[in-house]
């Protein structure tokens, strides 16, 4: 079943990495492959829970790709595909803001920067 999109480009964008975990996940795997456990120690505060829900929410927009190696005990890697891999400027200019406010805004000072 496919998702409505809002008809809003930066809706869209919003609904698919929208939330804390989304942009971290999306962070760790612009570094390359991982495997759970590897994001679950890279994301401080995130339960099993969240992640896995997380994961399969992405992997379902086609922004993250899992891999599944048929070995004992199960191995499983996570990356981004093409389409997770093209937010990599969204994420960049989301870090390049964020260096600027903390930087211009530390002790209290909230003029524009």
């Amino acid at each position: 079943m496919q998702k409505i999109l809002p008809d809003c480009p930066v809706e869209v964008t919003l609904s698919l990495i929208g939330n804390k975990w989304k942009v971290l996940i999306l962070r760790e795997l612009l570094e390359g492959t991982k495997r759970f456990s590897e994001l679950k120690r890279a994301l401080f505060g995130v339960t099993q829970k969240m992640l896995t829900q997380q994961l399969r929410d992405m992997e379902e927009s086609g922004l993250v790709i899992r891999t599944v190696y048929p070995v004992v005990p199960p191995k499983v890697e996570y990356s981004l595909s093409a389409t997770g891999e093209s937010l990599r400027p969204v994420l960049d200019a989301l870090r390049v803001w964020g260096e600027g406010y903390r930087t211009h805004h530390a002790g209290g000072n909230y003029e524009k920067f």
